[in-house]
């Protein structure tokens, strides 16, 4: 079977939202040791507050929707309901990948590099953050660079996927040897160097689940 060709049917994949909902409640405590190494500590706890607020709200309807229904979802509940910064940048994220699904009926390797792309671009129009200033950007662009070079060196879907979720573990690692230049642990100056962002950890488990998910589909 030629993976390159295979597609991820949208209508049935609504539970690719439930393993990231997740993958976040079960590193709750996690993401929130990271944070409070330079940060204020509840990461971990927003996060989970906004995910599981949503996996409410989806299992309350009487069929799991859709993909892009369901990042919908998630998205608006973050924006609406999640304090700090995060809420915003990961609420801005998931719309993003539901307005470039929504209205597909399936869902290739072409139409996910879309999404992962207008997803980079609407977190990075939420601020500043560029590459090296110790946030989810250093997660997330990487990770949405590889994936569209893997795609152009002809790798199938799930190849790229895998390149998308290496690029992400790397970037999210690198993030050890930075000095935070945005937000509270920028106060720390130097300080800052020597732990995870905690920004960039969570970005990381999220492409990590998202990918492994669609991979479980394609096999």
């Amino acid at each position: 079977m030629n993976k390159s060709i295979l597609t991820i049917e949208l209508r049935t994949a609504g539970e690719v939202v439930l393993d990231l909902i997740e993958i976040i409640n079960a590193n709750r405590v996690y993401l929130s040791e990271i944070d409070g190494a330079i940060g204020d500590g509840d990461h971990g706890i927003n996060m989970s507050k906004g995910f599981s607020m949503c996996r409410d709200r989806l299992v309350a309807t009487t069929n799991l929707p859709g993909l892009a229904e369901a990042f919908d979802v998630l998205g608006l509940t973050l924006l609406e309901d999640i304090g700090g910064s995060m809420g915003p940048l990961y609420g801005s994220f998931f719309l993003a990948w539901a307005d470039t699904l929504n209205g597909h009926a399936d869902m290739d390797a072409t139409l996910f590099g879309d999404a992962l792309k207008k997803s980079l671009e609407a977190v990075q129009d939420m601020g500043d953050a560029k590459v090296g200033d110790k946030t989810l950007i250093d997660t997330l662009s990487p990770a949405c660079d590889a994936y569209a070079a893997a795609l152009a060196a002809g790798s199938d879907f799930d190849a790229a996927l895998a390149a998308m979720m290496h690029a992400a573990e790397a970037g999210k690692e690198s993030t050890r040897a930075l000095q935070a230049r945005i937000g509270r642990a920028s106060r720390l100056g130097a300080r800052s160097i020597g732990v995870l962002d905690a920004g960039a950890t969570s970005c990381f488990l999220l492409l990590q689940s998202l990918g492994t998910s669609l991979q479980r589909r394609l096999h």
